[in-house]
């Protein structure tokens, strides 16, 4: 799979209104730092296991998100792989956050201007003042591509994984990444991206 062209669009069975202000001025954003990216259209998904079912592409990371605060108010947005089991225990210790548990509706939609099953790295662009911190599964860097939602569940975008620590500091994020991976898996990983890599070229 190549993304060619900066701005693509192609919705696949569903109807095609106008797109969000929301919406377009993320596409926007990303047009300005020339980052090349695809959009395709699907039902609506709010699950890992519904957006399997409606899948478009296949190559690359598909991921997940959790938006989670501490008792102190600290908020963090958490994109991992689509199939990791997140101990939020765990999480808490490698972010050196004390309890997590995850933030209210409300809160979400404040700070990243999105609802739940729309959650995407790249609602971090609402966060003007700074307050999430955008934590990344470091295996999605071993992959060649990552797919996430633009800020609306029926629409996903997929972009080169390297822009998307580019497109996040660009709103302000420097991206803490965490190893979830084991060291062999990191390395069948790396290995796999660099053969597709290769195969592509």
């Amino acid at each position: 799979m190549a993304l060619t062209g900066v701005k693509i669009h192609t919705l696949r069975d569903v109807e095609s209104p106008l797109m969000p202000d929301a919406e377009e001025g993320l596409f926007t954003f990303l047009d300005e730092l020339g980052i090349t990216y695809r959009t395709v259209g699907h039902a609506p998904v709010a699950t890992v296991e519904e957006a399997k079912k409606h899948r478009v592409e296949h190559e690359g990371a598909h991921v997940k998100n959790l938006f989670v605060r501490n008792k102190k108010g600290r908020m963090f947005l958490v994109t991992v792989l689509e199939d990791r089991i997140v101990d939020l225990k765990d999480l808490a210790k490698r972010l050196d956050a004390g309890h997590l548990s995850f933030g209210s509706p409300a809160r979400l939609l404040e700070h990243l201007g999105v609802k739940p099953g729309a959650v995407t790295p790249l609602a971090a662009l609402h966060d003007k003042s700074g307050a999430v911190t955008v934590v990344l599964d470091a295996a999605i860097a071993r992959e060649r591509f990552v797919h996430c939602h633009p800020l609306r569940n029926d629409r996903t975008t997929t972009l080169h994984a390297v822009d998307l620590p580019r497109f996040l500091m660009a709103t302000g994020h420097m991206p803490v990444e965490i190893e979830l991976d084991t060291e062999a898996e990191t390395k069948a990983k790396t290995k796999a991206k660099t053969k597709a890599e290769d195969e592509g070229s």
